[in-house]
């Protein structure tokens, strides 16, 4: 008869990269005890890495070895196993837009759900609970517009959004525009001054 490591292994190993694993996904297996002691054994041996608490992912084999997940892949599967909007920080959005050059040296996330740190191999990510404001338009280049434009600051809005406009795709620039409402008062004008012109 198999072992219970050996049943989690089964039932985990043909998860995508980066998915989730929680002693709640195996309660079919074995009570919530015997599947936590399990996880920590499993993690403890290699067999799994524990990315934060209760939560655990599968290594990924590659030709040199095991190596952790992307972090973007872990971000994903935990904002969907969660249920929580989890969305690139303003300083990595305004670098991917071309708005800066800075580099983020921290990788951080933006969450509705609550603060915390996860540990993707050797990589620190933080989670930080945003305002509901930031996580507009998740997953959408025109959000990364906002959280950049969040990050950017007032000084240094407009110059920005002039940038966006040449950068994005009409529908994309219209979708950031649309949001203005919603967004703080000096965003909220700042983008309204685009609003209407051609």
């Amino acid at each position: 008869m198999q072992t219970l490591a050996g049943q989690i292994m089964k039932s985990v190993g043909a998860l995508p990269e980066g998915a989730s694993i929680t002693a709640d996904s195996l309660l079919h297996l074995e009570g919530r005890a015997a599947v936590h002691r399990t996880l920590s054994q499993l993690a403890r041996r290699g067999s799994l890495l524990r990315v934060g608490r209760g939560l655990y992912v599968c290594p990924v084999e590659s030709r040199f070895g095991p190596r952790a997940p992307s972090v973007e892949k872990v971000a994903r599967a935990v904002s969907e196993q969660r249920g929580e909007i989890i969305v690139t920080s303003g300083a990595a959005a305004a670098n991917s837009l071309g708005l800066t050059t800075q580099v983020p040296i921290r990788t951080i996330y933006l969450t509705d759900g609550p603060s915390r740190e996860l540990r993707v191999g050797n990589q620190t990510v933080e989670l930080k609970h945003a305002p509901a404001w930031q996580l507009l338009l998740a997953g959408r280049l025109a959000g990364d517009a906002v959280r950049a434009l969040a990050w950017l600051g007032p000084e240094k809005a407009q110059t920005a959004i002039a940038t966006l406009k040449r950068k994005l795709a009409p529908s994309a620039f219209g979708e950031l525009i649309s949001v203005g409402p919603h967004l703080p008062d000096w965003l909220a004008r700042a983008l309204s001054q685009f609003s209407t012109r051609d």
